[in-house]
């Protein structure tokens, strides 16, 4: 399989992460992507670097008011008087209806959704590469390829049309999505990130030619918090092509694998043309920031369902990296996964 790889994701190295009413330091660090390109370079994949693309499929997925705060933002917020190193909000608009402000500091409350997604000098490069990285490997499955796999950093899938959360800035998966739909017309986009991808579920809500799946933790116990229910199906034609699935916390490998076979037949009754994964490894028992009990081996076999699957209803698959956090098994977690894909896919 190929792998897409940017070094330019090193570009962001946040230093803030607010949690539990304190500021620490962050979780999502540049050193994950090391273990993990180390992780698929070990097992002999061969890793390409990103193409440049236009600006098509992210204008598709986000605002041109968003995509530019992102890029001018630290600029910006350099030039107030006391501006601390990075932009972060402190004032957050209750939506819907809230004003779009003009001040610097107003947009870092209506752009950045949370305080985990501190804007540095140079986020704005390393989000852009990780879009990159999702695109290319999109575009090799275009080209032919059964399947590939973005090591995205930042990672992508709390990302809104207009609004950075959870790390994500830019939304990796749905970018992808949109790159290969007007090849495929019909795509299924699976989340088995233990976070629910609620800023993907947000992009597609009132779609019909995306098939939007969620596996993860209940969210009345974790985050996103507000979103990933069972209730919340779509919108408008979109209604029904939004399926979460959550599971408490705890969950352990059996449950998870049964509930991923569901999942896949549900798609199997969509019938899509192509399948994008936002693979989070956060489930994994070791996970800093997880709540599951997923292992090593539990994420072998999810890789052999995916691949089994993509096998039998012939599916060009494109893989995208989300969560996954900095613990002993996260490479070998990824070397598992894929592993598994590739000797079911064949």
């Amino acid at each position: 399989m190929q792998i897409v790889y940017s070094p330019e994701h090193a570009r962001h190295d946040p230093q803030s992460f607010m949690v539990r009413g304190r500021i620490g330091p962050a979780s999502e660090v540049p050193e994950r992507a090391r273990v993990l390109l180390e992780a698929v370079e070990g097992d002999g994949h061969a890793v390409v670097a990103p193409r440049r693309h236009d600006g098509a499929a992210r204008g598709r997925v986000h605002s041109p008011e968003y995509l530019g705060f992102l890029e001018t933002a630290h600029e910006r917020w350099s030039q107030l008087p006391g501006a601390g190193p990075e932009v972060m909000g402190n004032a957050f608009p209750g939506r819907p209806g809230a004003a779009r402000p003009r001040h610097i500091v107003g947009q870092a409350g209506y752009h950045l959704g949370d305080g985990a997604c501190p804007v540095g000098a140079q986020t704005w490069q390393a989000a852009l590469a990780s879009s990159e990285v999702a695109l290319t490997a999109a575009d090799l499955v275009l080209e032919g390829a059964s399947a590939a796999y973005g090591l995205c950093r930042p990672p992508g899938h709390h990302a809104f049309r207009d609004m950075a959360a959870g790390f994500c800035f830019l939304n990796n998966a749905a970018i992808a999505t949109e790159r290969l739909l007007p090849a495929c017309g019909r795509a299924a986009l699976l989340d088995i990130d233990i976070h629910h991808g609620n800023g993907t579920q947000a992009v597609f809500w009132e779609r019909d030619d995306v098939l939007f799946v969620s596996i993860h933790a209940d969210p009345a116990d974790f985050y996103p918090w507000f979103w990933g229910g069972a209730d919340q199906r779509g919108g408008g034609q979109g209604l029904g092509f939004t399926i979460n699935l959550p599971l408490a916390l705890g969950t352990q490998d059996d449950l998870w694998l049964e509930t991923l076979d569901g999942a896949l037949a549900a798609i199997a009754r969509f019938a899509p043309e192509v399948l994008v994964v936002s693979l989070g490894l956060d489930a994994q028992e070791g996970d800093p920031v997880g709540g599951f009990r997923v292992t090593t081996p539990g994420f072998a076999r999810a890789g052999e369902a995916l691949g089994g699957f993509a096998r039998g209803h012939d599916l060009p698959t494109v893989l995208i990296q989300e969560g996954g956090y900095l613990c002993d098994n996260l490479g070998r977690n990824l070397a598992a996964t894929l592993g598994g894909f590739e000797s079911a896919r064949g």
